[in-house]
């Protein structure tokens, strides 16, 4: 079942960049800090998605791309298990996608290199301050889930990531507006070239109308959920959970 795009995250006259000022790794953890990022969620939510409806994000011309494209959070992956399947080439790992869809799924790099692409030249905005431009290619996820059949109930795709950071797994989670905009992708390929681990190797999210934290890395499975209450500490991503971070990370 496809579910119709409606709408597009987009950002409201307080967006985040102005409330997440400090940094990826340093954010203000005062419960006054917390609290206002909290409350703003819902309404640069609703506003982003009024202002901007069903339009793209900005893409640029090859000759934009940056010279370096900073790698973010999570530089590596030292389990064994991810370290093996790196050297491999990821021959033997599989995308799991399951939850609240009518057929689970296991699906090898090589059936998501093999769907229809979308390539997508766009520029990345992190919270500490910094932009990049890169050429990304992949699968649309819509496509993904599609092939899974979503049920009635599922309202969330979450992204359960192979890293960790301060001791805790990492994922995010996008609403189904977001997951089947047509700019959403399953990222394996940068610049033209196959993700290496820094970047997120063997496939990453690009959900391009969001801030970096939101462009999970290292994915292993997608799991469909109706609400994200219950889910590690509720917040919906590491960031949410750990530094308060906004779950509707809107540019």
């Amino acid at each position: 079942m496809i579910v119709s795009r409606r709408g597009l995250i987009g950002i409201g006259a307080a967006g985040a960049g102005s409330l997440l000022l400090g940094g990826c790794d340093k954010l203000n953890s005062s419960d006054s800090f917390r609290g206002a990022l909290g409350g703003a969620t819902g309404l640069n939510q609703r506003t982003q998605r009024f202002l901007m409806g069903d339009s793209l994000a900005k893409e640029f011309a090859e000759a934009d791309i940056s010279p370096v494209f900073k790698a973010n959070g999570s530089l590596g992956v030292p389990d064994p298990a991810y370290q093996a399947q790196l050297a491999s080439g990821f021959a033997n790992w599989a995308l799991r996608v399951d939850g609240l869809v009518k057929q689970p799924l296991m699906l090898p790099l090589s059936y998501l290199k093999g769907l229809a692409q979308r390539t997508q030249i766009t520029r990345h905005d992190c919270v500490e301050g910094w932009s990049a431009i890169a050429k990304w290619q992949g699968p649309q996820l819509g496509t993904v889930l599609a092939a899974a059949g979503l049920l009635p109930t599922a309202k969330y795709a979450v992204f359960h990531c192979a890293d960790t950071l301060e001791g805790a797994p990492y994922y995010e989670s996008v609403d189904l507006t977001d997951a089947f905009h047509p700019q959403t992708i399953l990222a394996w390929a940068m610049n033209g070239q196959p993700l290496g681990e820094p970047h997120g190797a063997p496939i990453r999210l690009r959900v391009e109308r969001q801030l970096g934290y939101k462009q999970a890395k290292y994915i292993m499975r997608i799991e469909l959920r109706d609400t994200l209450a219950g889910l590690y500490r509720g917040g919906g991503g590491f960031w949410e959970d750990a530094r308060g971070y906004q779950w509707y990370g809107g540019i």
